[in-house]
Protein backbone atom coordinates (compact mmCIF):
# COMPACT_ATOMS: atom_id res chain seq x y z
CA UNK A 1 0.00 0.00 0.00
CA UNK A 2 1.29 3.50 -0.75
CA UNK A 3 2.32 5.56 2.27
CA UNK A 4 -0.07 8.29 3.36
CA UNK A 5 1.59 11.68 3.14
CA UNK A 6 1.64 13.64 6.40
CA UNK A 7 0.83 17.29 5.88
CA UNK A 8 2.42 19.65 8.40
CA UNK A 9 2.05 23.32 9.22
CA UNK A 10 4.93 25.83 9.19
CA UNK A 11 5.93 24.73 12.69
CA UNK A 12 6.16 21.04 11.79
CA UNK A 13 2.86 20.01 13.40
CA UNK A 14 0.78 17.38 11.53
CA UNK A 15 -2.67 18.47 10.33
CA UNK A 16 -5.66 16.22 9.74
CA UNK A 17 -6.36 17.08 6.14
CA UNK A 18 -5.67 15.17 2.94
CA UNK A 19 -5.83 18.32 0.83
CA UNK A 20 -2.52 20.11 0.13
CA UNK A 21 -4.57 23.07 -1.12
CA UNK A 22 -6.50 23.32 2.16
CA UNK A 23 -3.27 23.05 4.12
CA UNK A 24 -1.64 25.77 2.02
CA UNK A 25 -4.54 28.16 2.62
CA UNK A 26 -4.54 27.36 6.34
CA UNK A 27 -0.82 28.04 6.74
CA UNK A 28 -1.24 31.30 4.80
CA UNK A 29 -4.15 32.29 7.06
CA UNK A 30 -2.20 31.57 10.25
CA UNK A 31 0.72 33.69 9.06
CA UNK A 32 -1.64 36.55 8.16
CA UNK A 33 -3.24 36.24 11.60
CA UNK A 34 0.10 36.16 13.41
CA UNK A 35 1.35 39.19 11.46
CA UNK A 36 -1.95 41.10 11.92
CA UNK A 37 -2.34 41.52 8.18
CA UNK A 38 -5.39 41.62 5.94
CA UNK A 39 -7.05 38.46 4.71
CA UNK A 40 -6.80 35.56 7.20
CA UNK A 41 -10.57 35.04 7.15
CA UNK A 42 -10.57 34.56 3.39
CA UNK A 43 -7.63 32.16 3.61
CA UNK A 44 -9.39 30.06 6.27
CA UNK A 45 -12.62 30.04 4.26
CA UNK A 46 -10.71 28.79 1.24
CA UNK A 47 -9.19 26.08 3.41
CA UNK A 48 -12.64 24.89 4.50
CA UNK A 49 -13.86 24.98 0.89
CA UNK A 50 -10.95 22.81 -0.20
CA UNK A 51 -11.62 20.40 2.68
CA UNK A 52 -14.98 20.85 4.41
CA UNK A 53 -13.88 18.44 7.12
CA UNK A 54 -10.75 20.42 8.08
CA UNK A 55 -11.43 21.10 11.78
CA UNK A 56 -8.42 23.36 12.37
CA UNK A 57 -9.49 25.69 9.58
CA UNK A 58 -13.03 26.02 10.97
CA UNK A 59 -11.58 26.73 14.42
CA UNK A 60 -9.13 29.33 13.11
CA UNK A 61 -11.94 31.02 11.20
CA UNK A 62 -13.92 31.24 14.44
CA UNK A 63 -11.00 33.06 16.08
CA UNK A 64 -11.01 35.69 13.35
CA UNK A 65 -14.79 36.07 13.52
CA UNK A 66 -14.53 36.53 17.27
CA UNK A 67 -11.87 39.20 16.83
CA UNK A 68 -14.30 41.01 14.54
CA UNK A 69 -17.02 40.74 17.22
CA UNK A 70 -19.13 38.48 14.99
CA UNK A 71 -19.93 36.25 17.95
CA UNK A 72 -22.81 34.19 16.52
CA UNK A 73 -20.81 33.37 13.40
CA UNK A 74 -17.75 32.53 15.51
CA UNK A 75 -19.77 30.12 17.64
CA UNK A 76 -21.19 28.41 14.55
CA UNK A 77 -17.72 27.99 13.08
CA UNK A 78 -16.20 26.51 16.23
CA UNK A 79 -19.20 24.24 16.69
CA UNK A 80 -18.48 22.85 13.24
CA UNK A 81 -14.84 22.34 14.23
CA UNK A 82 -15.89 20.55 17.42
CA UNK A 83 -18.24 18.28 15.48
CA UNK A 84 -15.28 17.19 13.34
CA UNK A 85 -12.98 16.56 16.31
CA UNK A 86 -13.57 12.84 16.65
CA UNK A 87 -11.42 12.10 13.62
CA UNK A 88 -8.42 14.26 14.45
CA UNK A 89 -5.35 14.01 16.68
CA UNK A 90 -5.27 14.76 20.40
CA UNK A 91 -3.20 17.87 19.71
CA UNK A 92 -5.82 19.19 17.30
CA UNK A 93 -8.73 18.28 19.62
CA UNK A 94 -7.21 20.29 22.48
CA UNK A 95 -6.48 23.13 20.06
CA UNK A 96 -10.15 23.19 19.00
CA UNK A 97 -11.35 22.86 22.59
CA UNK A 98 -9.30 25.86 23.74
CA UNK A 99 -10.74 27.97 20.91
CA UNK A 100 -14.25 26.79 21.76
CA UNK A 101 -13.81 27.88 25.37
CA UNK A 102 -12.52 31.28 24.24
CA UNK A 103 -15.38 31.83 21.80
CA UNK A 104 -17.94 30.81 24.41
CA UNK A 105 -16.72 33.42 26.92
CA UNK A 106 -14.78 30.99 29.12
CA UNK A 107 -11.49 32.84 28.97
CA UNK A 108 -9.88 31.61 32.21
CA UNK A 109 -10.66 27.98 31.31
CA UNK A 110 -9.31 28.50 27.81
CA UNK A 111 -6.11 30.01 29.14
CA UNK A 112 -5.64 27.17 31.63
CA UNK A 113 -6.06 24.57 28.87
CA UNK A 114 -3.66 26.44 26.57
CA UNK A 115 -1.02 26.47 29.30
CA UNK A 116 -1.29 22.68 29.65
CA UNK A 117 -1.35 22.26 25.89
CA UNK A 118 1.80 24.33 25.33
CA UNK A 119 3.67 22.20 27.86
CA UNK A 120 3.15 19.31 25.45
CA UNK A 121 3.10 21.16 22.12
CA UNK A 122 5.06 24.39 22.53
CA UNK A 123 5.17 25.09 18.78
CA UNK A 124 1.41 25.43 18.43
CA UNK A 125 1.83 29.08 17.46
CA UNK A 126 -1.84 29.95 17.19
CA UNK A 127 -2.38 28.73 20.75
CA UNK A 128 0.52 30.86 21.94
CA UNK A 129 -0.99 33.92 20.29
CA UNK A 130 -4.41 33.20 21.75
CA UNK A 131 -2.84 32.92 25.21
CA UNK A 132 -1.37 36.41 24.85
CA UNK A 133 -4.75 37.76 23.79
CA UNK A 134 -6.41 36.19 26.81
CA UNK A 135 -3.81 37.79 29.07
CA UNK A 136 -4.55 41.16 27.48
CA UNK A 137 -8.27 40.62 27.97
CA UNK A 138 -7.67 40.20 31.69
CA UNK A 139 -8.48 36.50 31.63
CA UNK A 140 -5.60 35.23 33.76
CA UNK A 141 -7.77 34.19 36.66
CA UNK A 142 -10.03 37.00 37.87
CA UNK A 143 -7.71 39.65 36.51
CA UNK A 144 -4.33 39.80 38.22
CA UNK A 145 -1.93 42.69 38.61
CA UNK A 146 1.13 40.88 37.26
CA UNK A 147 -0.22 39.59 33.96
CA UNK A 148 2.63 41.14 31.90
CA UNK A 149 5.12 39.09 33.90
CA UNK A 150 2.95 35.97 33.54
CA UNK A 151 2.79 36.51 29.79
CA UNK A 152 6.56 37.01 29.63
CA UNK A 153 7.18 33.87 31.68
CA UNK A 154 4.98 31.82 29.35
CA UNK A 155 6.92 33.02 26.31
CA UNK A 156 10.28 32.54 28.02
CA UNK A 157 9.32 28.93 28.59
CA UNK A 158 8.99 28.23 24.87
CA UNK A 159 11.72 30.55 23.55
CA UNK A 160 14.08 27.69 22.69
CA UNK A 161 11.33 25.99 20.68
CA UNK A 162 10.94 28.96 18.31
CA UNK A 163 14.40 30.41 17.92
CA UNK A 164 14.62 33.11 15.26
CA UNK A 165 10.96 32.88 14.19
CA UNK A 166 9.51 36.22 13.10
CA UNK A 167 6.07 35.60 14.64
CA UNK A 168 7.45 34.55 18.02
CA UNK A 169 9.92 37.45 18.16
CA UNK A 170 7.19 40.01 17.54
CA UNK A 171 5.05 38.53 20.28
CA UNK A 172 8.03 38.22 22.62
CA UNK A 173 8.83 41.89 22.06
CA UNK A 174 5.36 42.86 23.28
CA UNK A 175 5.76 40.87 26.50
CA UNK A 176 9.10 42.56 27.11
CA UNK A 177 7.95 46.18 26.80
CA UNK A 178 4.86 45.52 28.91
CA UNK A 179 7.26 44.22 31.59
CA UNK A 180 9.44 47.34 31.34
CA UNK A 181 12.27 45.68 29.38
CA UNK A 182 12.32 48.30 26.67
CA UNK A 183 15.68 47.87 24.96
CA UNK A 184 15.26 44.13 24.63
CA UNK A 185 11.74 44.73 23.31
CA UNK A 186 13.17 47.07 20.67
CA UNK A 187 15.80 44.52 19.65
CA UNK A 188 13.27 41.71 19.36
CA UNK A 189 10.77 43.83 17.44
CA UNK A 190 13.37 45.14 15.01
CA UNK A 191 14.73 41.62 14.42
CA UNK A 192 11.20 40.40 13.66
CA UNK A 193 10.78 43.19 11.13
CA UNK A 194 14.09 42.25 9.51
CA UNK A 195 12.73 38.74 9.00
CA UNK A 196 9.25 39.87 7.89
CA UNK A 197 8.98 43.63 7.22
CA UNK A 198 5.18 43.37 6.92
CA UNK A 199 4.74 42.03 10.47
CA UNK A 200 2.33 44.51 12.03
CA UNK A 201 2.63 42.77 15.37
CA UNK A 202 6.33 43.65 15.47
CA UNK A 203 5.83 47.23 14.27
CA UNK A 204 3.24 47.56 17.04
CA UNK A 205 5.81 46.54 19.65
CA UNK A 206 8.41 48.92 18.28
CA UNK A 207 5.82 51.72 18.44
CA UNK A 208 5.19 50.83 22.09
CA UNK A 209 8.91 51.18 22.82
CA UNK A 210 8.90 54.68 21.33
CA UNK A 211 5.84 55.51 23.46
CA UNK A 212 7.30 54.15 26.68
CA UNK A 213 10.59 55.99 26.16
CA UNK A 214 8.80 59.28 25.45
CA UNK A 215 10.22 59.57 21.92
CA UNK A 216 7.21 60.97 20.08
CA UNK A 217 9.31 62.32 17.19
CA UNK A 218 11.03 58.98 16.63
CA UNK A 219 7.72 57.16 16.98
CA UNK A 220 6.04 59.39 14.43
CA UNK A 221 8.87 58.99 11.95
CA UNK A 222 8.91 55.21 12.33
CA UNK A 223 5.19 54.51 12.32
CA UNK A 224 4.11 57.04 9.69
CA UNK A 225 6.64 55.54 7.30
CA UNK A 226 5.77 51.92 8.13
CA UNK A 227 2.03 52.51 7.70
CA UNK A 228 2.53 53.54 4.07
CA UNK A 229 3.19 49.85 3.29
CA UNK A 230 0.37 48.43 5.43
CA UNK A 231 -2.98 47.44 3.94
CA UNK A 232 -5.60 49.86 5.34
CA UNK A 233 -8.20 47.09 5.12
CA UNK A 234 -6.48 45.20 7.95
CA UNK A 235 -8.50 45.73 11.17
CA UNK A 236 -5.27 46.37 13.07
CA UNK A 237 -4.65 49.44 10.89
CA UNK A 238 -6.98 51.42 13.15
CA UNK A 239 -4.94 50.60 16.26
CA UNK A 240 -1.62 51.48 14.67
CA UNK A 241 -3.19 54.74 13.46
CA UNK A 242 -4.23 55.34 17.07
CA UNK A 243 -0.61 54.88 18.15
CA UNK A 244 0.45 57.40 15.51
CA UNK A 245 -2.23 59.79 16.79
CA UNK A 246 -0.81 59.48 20.32
CA UNK A 247 2.62 60.50 19.05
CA UNK A 248 1.10 63.50 17.27
CA UNK A 249 -0.91 64.36 20.39
CA UNK A 250 2.26 64.29 22.49
CA UNK A 251 3.62 67.02 20.21
CA UNK A 252 0.36 68.99 20.48
CA UNK A 253 -0.37 68.61 16.76
CA UNK A 254 -4.12 68.50 17.28
CA UNK A 255 -5.03 69.13 13.64
CA UNK A 256 -3.06 66.06 12.61
CA UNK A 257 -4.64 64.02 15.41
CA UNK A 258 -8.13 64.95 14.26
CA UNK A 259 -7.22 64.19 10.67
CA UNK A 260 -6.05 60.70 11.65
CA UNK A 261 -9.20 60.19 13.67
CA UNK A 262 -11.45 61.12 10.77
CA UNK A 263 -9.66 59.02 8.17
CA UNK A 264 -8.42 55.95 10.03
CA UNK A 265 -9.85 55.53 13.53
CA UNK A 266 -13.45 56.61 14.08
CA UNK A 267 -16.06 53.81 14.25
CA UNK A 268 -17.89 54.85 11.09
CA UNK A 269 -14.65 54.39 9.15
CA UNK A 270 -13.35 51.22 10.82
CA UNK A 271 -16.46 49.60 12.27
CA UNK A 272 -15.03 46.08 12.19
CA UNK A 273 -11.90 46.78 14.19
CA UNK A 274 -11.91 44.89 17.51
CA UNK A 275 -10.20 47.89 19.14
CA UNK A 276 -12.33 50.60 17.57
CA UNK A 277 -14.29 51.39 20.75
CA UNK A 278 -11.21 51.60 22.98
CA UNK A 279 -9.16 53.55 20.44
CA UNK A 280 -11.91 56.03 19.60
CA UNK A 281 -13.12 56.56 23.17
CA UNK A 282 -9.67 56.99 24.70
CA UNK A 283 -8.43 59.31 21.95
CA UNK A 284 -11.53 61.54 22.09
CA UNK A 285 -11.34 61.62 25.91
CA UNK A 286 -7.69 62.66 25.76
CA UNK A 287 -8.37 65.40 23.21
CA UNK A 288 -11.26 66.68 25.32
CA UNK A 289 -9.22 66.54 28.54
CA UNK A 290 -6.08 68.10 27.06
CA UNK A 291 -7.61 70.66 24.72
CA UNK A 292 -11.08 71.21 26.11
CA UNK A 293 -13.04 70.15 23.02
CA UNK A 294 -13.80 67.08 20.93
CA UNK A 295 -15.00 67.03 17.31
CA UNK A 296 -18.69 67.85 16.96
CA UNK A 297 -20.81 64.70 16.93
CA UNK A 298 -17.87 62.38 17.56
CA UNK A 299 -19.14 60.97 20.84
CA UNK A 300 -22.52 59.83 19.50
CA UNK A 301 -21.12 57.14 17.23
CA UNK A 302 -18.65 56.01 19.89
CA UNK A 303 -21.56 55.80 22.35
CA UNK A 304 -23.49 53.64 19.89
CA UNK A 305 -20.53 51.29 19.64
CA UNK A 306 -20.41 51.09 23.44
CA UNK A 307 -24.12 50.18 23.70
CA UNK A 308 -23.60 46.45 24.53
CA UNK A 309 -21.86 47.45 27.78
CA UNK A 310 -25.12 48.99 29.01
CA UNK A 311 -26.94 45.69 28.52
CA UNK A 312 -24.60 43.48 30.53
CA UNK A 313 -21.13 43.76 32.08
CA UNK A 314 -18.36 42.31 29.94
CA UNK A 315 -14.57 42.55 29.89
CA UNK A 316 -13.38 45.25 32.28
CA UNK A 317 -11.29 46.85 29.53
CA UNK A 318 -14.36 47.26 27.32
CA UNK A 319 -16.57 48.54 30.12
CA UNK A 320 -14.09 51.19 31.24
CA UNK A 321 -13.89 52.58 27.70
CA UNK A 322 -17.65 52.38 27.32
CA UNK A 323 -17.86 54.55 30.44
CA UNK A 324 -15.81 57.23 28.67
CA UNK A 325 -18.28 57.18 25.78
CA UNK A 326 -21.45 57.23 27.90
CA UNK A 327 -20.13 59.95 30.23
CA UNK A 328 -18.87 62.22 27.45
CA UNK A 329 -21.99 61.87 25.29
CA UNK A 330 -24.25 62.64 28.24
CA UNK A 331 -25.99 59.27 28.00
CA UNK A 332 -26.88 59.02 31.68
CA UNK A 333 -29.34 56.18 31.11
CA UNK A 334 -26.77 53.88 29.52
CA UNK A 335 -24.16 54.87 32.08
CA UNK A 336 -26.57 54.10 34.91
CA UNK A 337 -27.53 50.70 33.48
CA UNK A 338 -23.86 49.77 33.17
CA UNK A 339 -23.18 50.80 36.78
CA UNK A 340 -26.19 48.76 37.93
CA UNK A 341 -24.88 45.72 36.08
CA UNK A 342 -21.43 46.13 37.61
CA UNK A 343 -22.92 46.53 41.09
CA UNK A 344 -24.84 43.27 40.62
CA UNK A 345 -21.65 41.57 39.45
CA UNK A 346 -19.72 42.91 42.44
CA UNK A 347 -22.43 41.77 44.85
CA UNK A 348 -22.12 38.26 43.40
CA UNK A 349 -18.49 38.13 44.50
CA UNK A 350 -16.70 39.32 41.37
CA UNK A 351 -13.56 40.91 42.84
CA UNK A 352 -12.46 42.56 39.58
CA UNK A 353 -15.77 44.39 39.24
CA UNK A 354 -15.81 45.38 42.92
CA UNK A 355 -12.19 46.49 43.24
CA UNK A 356 -11.35 47.88 39.80
CA UNK A 357 -14.07 48.25 37.18
CA UNK A 358 -16.85 49.72 39.29
CA UNK A 359 -14.80 52.38 41.10
CA UNK A 360 -13.04 53.30 37.85
CA UNK A 361 -16.34 53.68 36.01
CA UNK A 362 -17.82 55.73 38.85
CA UNK A 363 -14.73 57.92 38.85
CA UNK A 364 -15.05 58.52 35.12
CA UNK A 365 -18.65 59.59 35.63
CA UNK A 366 -17.69 61.92 38.45
CA UNK A 367 -14.92 63.48 36.37
CA UNK A 368 -17.27 64.11 33.45
CA UNK A 369 -19.70 65.82 35.83
CA UNK A 370 -16.99 68.05 37.29
CA UNK A 371 -16.96 66.27 40.68
CA UNK A 372 -13.18 66.02 40.79
CA UNK A 373 -12.78 65.17 44.48
CA UNK A 374 -15.17 62.26 43.98
CA UNK A 375 -13.28 61.22 40.87
CA UNK A 376 -10.07 61.07 42.90
CA UNK A 377 -11.79 59.16 45.70
CA UNK A 378 -13.06 56.53 43.25
CA UNK A 379 -10.15 56.18 40.82
CA UNK A 380 -7.23 56.38 43.25
CA UNK A 381 -7.82 52.99 44.98
CA UNK A 382 -8.24 51.27 41.61
CA UNK A 383 -5.20 52.94 40.07
CA UNK A 384 -2.59 50.51 41.41
CA UNK A 385 -4.64 47.58 40.11
CA UNK A 386 -5.36 48.76 36.57
CA UNK A 387 -3.33 45.96 34.97
CA UNK A 388 -6.02 43.56 36.18
CA UNK A 389 -8.37 44.94 33.53
CA UNK A 390 -6.01 43.92 30.72
CA UNK A 391 -4.81 45.97 27.79
CA UNK A 392 -1.40 47.53 27.32
CA UNK A 393 0.13 50.25 29.45
CA UNK A 394 -0.33 52.73 26.60
CA UNK A 395 -4.04 51.92 26.55
CA UNK A 396 -4.49 52.13 30.32
CA UNK A 397 -2.62 55.44 30.58
CA UNK A 398 -5.79 57.34 29.68
CA UNK A 399 -7.15 56.41 33.13
CA UNK A 400 -3.88 57.45 34.77
CA UNK A 401 -4.09 60.78 32.95
CA UNK A 402 -7.67 61.18 34.17
CA UNK A 403 -6.53 60.71 37.76
CA UNK A 404 -3.76 63.26 37.23
CA UNK A 405 -6.13 65.83 35.78
CA UNK A 406 -8.59 65.16 38.62
CA UNK A 407 -5.80 65.78 41.14
CA UNK A 408 -5.07 69.13 39.52
CA UNK A 409 -8.69 70.24 39.22
CA UNK A 410 -9.47 69.16 42.79
CA UNK A 411 -6.42 70.96 44.20
CA UNK A 412 -4.43 67.87 45.23
CA UNK A 413 -1.20 69.35 43.95
CA UNK A 414 1.20 67.32 46.06
CA UNK A 415 -0.33 64.04 44.91
CA UNK A 416 -0.24 65.24 41.31
CA UNK A 417 3.43 66.18 41.59
CA UNK A 418 4.29 62.84 43.18
CA UNK A 419 2.66 60.90 40.35
CA UNK A 420 4.23 63.16 37.73
CA UNK A 421 7.69 62.72 39.22
CA UNK A 422 7.23 58.95 39.06
CA UNK A 423 6.24 59.17 35.40
CA UNK A 424 9.03 61.56 34.49
CA UNK A 425 11.58 59.29 36.15
CA UNK A 426 10.40 56.57 33.78
CA UNK A 427 10.46 58.60 30.58
CA UNK A 428 10.52 62.16 29.26
CA UNK A 429 7.20 63.85 28.50
CA UNK A 430 6.50 67.40 27.38
CA UNK A 431 2.91 67.19 28.56
CA UNK A 432 3.96 65.87 31.96
CA UNK A 433 6.32 68.84 32.31
CA UNK A 434 3.42 71.16 31.52
CA UNK A 435 1.24 69.34 34.08
CA UNK A 436 4.07 69.58 36.61
CA UNK A 437 4.23 73.32 35.99
CA UNK A 438 0.49 73.61 36.64
CA UNK A 439 0.80 71.68 39.89
CA UNK A 440 3.75 73.79 41.03
CA UNK A 441 2.15 77.09 40.01
CA UNK A 442 -1.12 76.33 41.80
CA UNK A 443 0.84 75.23 44.86
CA UNK A 444 2.68 78.57 44.88
CA UNK A 445 6.04 77.21 43.68
CA UNK A 446 6.55 80.06 41.20
CA UNK A 447 10.20 79.48 40.33
CA UNK A 448 9.85 75.75 39.87
CA UNK A 449 6.71 76.25 37.80
CA UNK A 450 8.48 78.72 35.54
CA UNK A 451 11.24 76.20 34.84
CA UNK A 452 8.74 73.41 34.11
CA UNK A 453 6.64 75.62 31.84
CA UNK A 454 9.73 76.78 29.99
CA UNK A 455 10.82 73.19 29.30
CA UNK A 456 7.30 72.31 28.15
CA UNK A 457 7.20 75.31 25.83
CA UNK A 458 10.46 74.28 24.18
CA UNK A 459 9.10 70.78 23.61
CA UNK A 460 5.93 72.09 22.00
CA UNK A 461 7.65 73.97 19.22
CA UNK A 462 5.64 73.38 16.04
CA UNK A 463 2.31 72.87 17.80
CA UNK A 464 -0.84 73.63 15.80
CA UNK A 465 -1.58 77.40 15.74
CA UNK A 466 -4.97 76.98 17.43
CA UNK A 467 -3.17 75.57 20.47
CA UNK A 468 -0.38 78.13 20.53
CA UNK A 469 -2.14 79.83 23.42
CA UNK A 470 -1.15 76.96 25.69
CA UNK A 471 2.47 77.37 24.69
CA UNK A 472 2.25 81.17 24.99
CA UNK A 473 0.93 80.87 28.53
CA UNK A 474 3.90 78.68 29.36
CA UNK A 475 6.30 81.33 28.04
CA UNK A 476 4.57 84.08 30.04
CA UNK A 477 4.79 82.02 33.21
CA UNK A 478 8.47 81.34 32.54
CA UNK A 479 9.19 85.05 31.98
CA UNK A 480 7.32 86.01 35.13
CA UNK A 481 9.44 83.57 37.13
Amino acid sequence: MPETMTIEDRYGLPMSTSSPTAAEHYVEGVDLLLSQNFGPEEAFRKATEADEGFALAHAALSVMLMLRAEVAEAKASVERASALASGISRRERRHVEAISLYVNAKGPQSLALIREHLDEVPRDALMLRLASRLFLLGCSGAGVANFPQEMLALLEGVESDYGDDWAFLGQYAFAHHESGLLEEARRLGERSLELLPTNANASHSVAHVFFETGDAIGGTDFLADWLTTYDPRAPFHVHLSWHLALFELAMCRYDRVLELYETDIRPSVQAKSPLSLADSASLMWRIQMYGGVAPSGAWEEVRDQAAPAAKAPGPAFRDAHAALAFASSGDEASFGRMVDGLEDLASQGNALAREVTLPLVRGIGAFANGAYDEAVEQIEPAFAQLTRMGGSHAQREVFEDTLLEAYLRAGHFERAEELLRTRLNRRASVRDMYWLGRAQADAGQTGAAAASFSEAAEGWQGADPEFDEMVALSRVAASAG
